[in-house]
């Protein structure tokens, strides 16, 4: 009976989060859908939204595979890039001298555009996941790795100094207080770069694969489809959408107490 009265508490804090942005995208669907009925403009020039639906359910299938494999190549990128900007980080936060040598080399990385270095990945590495896994890699390692340095950098000096007072070992203090103090920055970083891996994965796709969201564009496009294009692009969007919602509930378990700090107030 206690949890009677916390269900509709629930549901009128999901509509006061989420009913904006369900309103505003249910405006712009319909506005969308509208012009294209009232116009009559040629769906090979602008598809209306329930053309684009139903060939993405007519062409479930092949949506289906093509999306698994740019799943795989963002997944596969994405724990690389998380693997290497973490190791990345301990290694700046203990010596450092490697930020002023590593971080503009890194900056240059990230000025490299991604319409010239896909196709030399591609012609490097081939046409199978290793040329995905690469460039998810590049583009999402960068700003992991600034938000964790940052995150390192936050740490209130008057826990360091407690922990060394008290004998503890450098990497204790790491452990013990700027790991934990870098946990926000770390799931912001997350946040940015995870909305980034998608992009990467199809653009590599795009230069150069036998399968993926990308290639089906590209098949697409060169058969005048753009509803089919549309209705690749939006599985990519709710792939992009789910990996983002996937980090938000990753950071509500690793950091329990800023959820009970919100319950509070």
């Amino acid at each position: 009976m206690s949890s009677l009265p916390a269900l509709p508490r629930l549901l009128a804090r999901l509509f006061h989060l989420a009913g904006p942005a369900v309103a505003s995208v249910s405006g712009l669907i319909l506005g969308w859908e509208a012009y294209v009925q009232l116009s009559g403009i040629s769906p090979t020039a602008l598809p209306a939204p329930s053309r684009i639906l139903t060939q993405a359910f007519e062409h479930r299938d092949a949506l289906a595979r093509h999306s698994q494999a740019t799943l795989q190549a963002t997944l596969f990128g994405f724990a690389a890039s998380l693997t290497a900007a973490f190791v990345f980080s301990v290694l700046i936060d203990f010596y450092r001298p490697l930020r002023r040598a590593l971080f503009p080399v890194l900056i240059i990385t990230q000025t490299l555009p991604l319409v010239a270095i896909a196709p030399l990945i591609v012609l490097w590495f081939g046409f199978g996941l290793t040329p995905k896994i690469v460039l998810v890699a590049l583009v999402t390692f960068f700003p992991m790795l600034v938000a964790l340095v940052q995150g390192y950098d936050a740490t209130e000096r008057e826990i360091t100094t407690l922990l060394a007072s008290m004998g503890a070992s450098r990497w204790r203090i790491f452990v013990l207080a700027r790991l934990p103090s870098a946990l926000p920055y770390f799931f912001a970083g997350l946040r940015i770069s995870i909305t980034y891996a998608v992009v990467a994965a199809i653009f590599a796709e795009y230069a150069g694969a036998a399968q993926g969201l990308g290639i089906y564009i590209l098949n697409a496009k060169n058969n005048f489809r753009p509803d089919l294009v549309l209705a690749a692009v939006l599985v990519s969007s709710t792939l992009t959408l789910a990996l983002f919602g996937a980090t938000v509930l990753l950071q509500r378990a690793a950091m329990p107490w800023t959820r009970l700090s919100g319950a509070r107030q």
